[in-house]
């Protein structure tokens, strides 16, 4: 059982790595002859793949990249946009803290480091970028939770040291405070040592992203009260700038 429904897969993925690299869209006689593959079984995974958006049909009805293609084109495209916009932002708010900047975004359930720069101590955050962190542990993830931009976890919570957030029960009740204050933080949660604060970024009323600070808690931890709304700040100012540039771009 378990080798046939690898079979499928290897299958499917290599009708989608035809369509997709073909430069013309592809008939369905073509993909059987291509893969060699039974006439029922080339339809039966077709129609599969096309369920699911990987592989669509153009108004011949030959077969092309699907719109899941299109979909993630158009997320890297805003990723690398809202990265490019961010920069001078993040570049200030590394001067005034000397602390490592992150912007985060949603995807999948979880965040997403689209942009950095690195603190300018001998001792600060790490890279984060490519890194997958439980957002539930850190101040990025916190702000998406209470905008809503992500849906709180369900079931057991990871929970590396003991200052984590327990519960999602525990995790629900802090989101109306970090609303009201209008930033997150964790504080050893993640790992002991660590701290992170963040806030929302947000356009036409909707949140797009999280900008944060993150560094050691000897360091941050006893300035949260002043280091919060100084981060809310800068994320305000890399809303208004995203407000305008695309403002520009519809005029």
């Amino acid at each position: 059982m378990a080798s046939t429904g690898t079979q499928a897969v290897d299958r499917a993925a290599h009708l989608v790595a035809l369509v997709v690299r073909a430069d013309r869209p592809a008939s369905f006689s073509d993909l059987c002859l291509e893969t060699g593959m039974p006439r029922s079984t080339t339809s039966r995974l077709l129609a599969a793949l096309e369920r699911s958006a990987l592989l669509g049909r153009d108004d011949s009805g030959a077969w092309v990249a699907g719109s899941l293609f299109s979909h993630f084109a158009a997320h890297q495209g805003r990723d690398e946009e809202l990265a490019q916009l961010a920069q001078p932002v993040i570049e200030h708010l590394r001067v005034l803290t000397g602390e490592t900047v992150n912007v985060g975004v949603a995807r999948g359930g979880e965040v997403v480091h689209i942009a950095q720069v690195a603190g300018t101590f001998m001792l600060a955050s790490r890279d984060w970028i490519g890194v997958q962190v439980p957002p539930h542990l850190s101040a990025l993830g916190k702000v998406l939770y209470a905008e809503r931009v992500l849906d709180p976890p369900v079931g057991r919570l990871a929970r590396p040291t003991k200052a984590a957030v327990a519960t999602t029960a525990a995790l629900r009740a802090q989101l109306p405070g970090i609303r009201a204050r209008g930033y997150a933080t964790t504080v050893d949660e993640l790992e002991v040592g660590l701290t992170g604060v963040a806030a929302p970024v947000i356009v036409d009323g909707k949140c797009i992203a999280a900008l944060g600070v993150s560094g050691p808690s000897a360091r941050l931890a006893d300035q949260l009260s002043t280091l919060g709304p100084t981060v809310l700040r800068a994320a305000r100012t890399l809303s208004d700038q995203i407000s305008r540039h695309r403002k520009d771009g519809a005029a």
